[in-house]
């Protein structure tokens, strides 16, 4: 993830309806109830309990504080006060929690890179399995449930949110223009694999005369995101060398800017949205928060999904979970467990679009039919939940952002005009003298 795309994604996400992935919102937002409401009674709970006031940190527009209410009803002993953030101040602020050992919530949601902050802080969190989270592990996606625990899977940091898996998005009438059918299920049997993207985006170019994406970063985000080792191994040493699934993505990247079939269009800029409505370029390789967005940017019925070329990635998605300050890391527990649970996340996808970790969703009425007309009438969920299932797990390593933002830099150099080997070694040496000094 580059530099310019971390400045960028707090104040873009703080308009995204869709996406429990970041938010510029920063105010703060009090569910917690009266105290005469706290307390137990035998025809709320059939007995007593102590009352009990949980804080929860949060950040995006997620509809919480919905679920909150009802759970607040169910359980009549328990309030929680909901505080609502921006992203990175969340993630900042837990940080010197911990690290001062006073001030953290009983319960902090964490997104999922923010999540690498603190592996070497498992002391400063309540380790889930001693509450019974291996009893839900299968509610959650393999893959989303191993990010979520520490690397010889003794220790889980928090329960599975919502997830954004990755898909390429295309606009219609780019499509159509160049001579292609434009339905998904053409577009998807047309681009399998990224011989076939690179190969469909020199049509593109030849018979339009427009790019096949908007920049480099996406571009290797997703082949990056597809590979089954990225920087680190779990003992975080650094391994991109070791292996070539780094480097060809890379060297993919690197030829398609060469060949002039990719802009150089800087993501969440004006540029970069009008693209996005007047069908400068013809994909968009991004999550299914990234629906938001492109809704408020573009007209409907112009743009359509499919899967991605050769599988899926993941970007965004949040873990809940409960630092070690807690007074009440059972209650703490058990509210977790159920805003998590299968019944809620579907709740939250189809109020506020949180696309679930837990696969059981996936074969739901509701959800299975759900469709959207500003893409098609396709129907949205299935193409989603396909790209989810079919995301690698990948041990990323704290020092994960310290290499990405190295490449990401390197790539957009090349973009310039700068050499490419020059820039891939510069990066790689970059990188390692940075994390010598972590």
């Amino acid at each position: 993830m580059s530099k310019l795309f971390k400045v960028f994604l707090v104040g873009l996400l703080s308009v995204l309806l869709m996406t429990a992935c970041g938010s510029d919102d920063t105010s703060t937002e009090d569910t917690s109830t009266d105290d005469s409401t706290t307390e137990d009674t035998s025809a709320d709970t059939g007995d007593d309990k102590e009352a009990v006031t949980l804080t929860f940190w949060e950040f995006g527009n997620t509809g919480y504080d919905v679920l909150i209410e009802e759970y607040m009803e169910a359980n009549s002993h328990v309030t929680i006060e909901l505080q609502n953030m921006d992203m990175n101040d969340l993630h900042d602020n837990l940080f010197t929690s911990l690290s001062a050992g006073s001030g953290a919530p009983d319960v902090a949601m964490v997104e999922v890179n923010q999540l690498e902050r603190y592996r070497d802080a498992e002391d400063r969190f309540h380790n889930l399995m001693d509450f019974g989270a291996a009893d839900v592990e299968g509610n959650f996606l393999d893959w989303v449930w191993r990010t979520g625990e520490n690397a010889d899977g003794s220790f889980m940091f928090g329960l599975p949110t919502d997830i954004g898996p990755t898909v390429m998005y295309y606009r219609t009438d780019v499509f159509e223009e160049a001579g292609f059918d434009p339905s998904p299920e053409a577009v998807g049997e047309l681009i399998q694999t990224w011989d076939d993207f690179e190969r469909v985006a020199q049509e593109i170019y030849a018979e339009t005369g427009k790019i096949m994406t908007d920049g480099a970063e996406l571009v290797f985000n997703a082949r990056r995101d597809q590979a089954p080792e990225h920087f680190f191994n779990t003992e975080d040493e650094l391994i991109v060398e070791e292996h070539d699934h780094i480097r060809n993505a890379y060297d993919y990247t690197v030829s398609l800017i060469e060949q002039d079939l990719i802009g150089n269009i800087q993501l969440w800029t004006p540029e970069w949205f009008a693209g996005m409505d007047e069908g400068t370029y013809a994909t968009l390789l991004g999550p299914a928060w990234m629906q938001g967005v492109i809704k408020d940017n573009a007209e409907a019925g112009v743009w359509s999904i499919t899967t991605l070329p050769e599988g899926a990635g993941n970007w965004g998605g949040s873990y809940l979970t409960v630092p070690a300050e807690s007074d009440y890391p059972e209650e703490a527990y058990a509210f977790i467990e159920w805003m998590t649970a299968p019944e809620q996340q579907l709740k939250s996808f189809l109020d506020y679009g949180l696309f679930p970790s837990a696969p059981a969703v996936y074969e739901d009425p509701e959800f299975l039919d759900y469709s959207d007309e500003f893409f098609g009438g396709i129907k949205t969920a299935q193409v989603f939940s396909e790209a989810a299932e079919a995301v690698i797990p990948v041990y990323k390593g704290k020092g994960y952002y310290t290499v990405n933002d190295a490449l990401q830099e390197a790539i957009s150099n090349v973009n310039a005009g700068a050499d490419p080997d020059e820039q891939w070694n510069q990066a790689l040496e970059q990188a390692e003298s940075a994390l010598a000094r972590q």
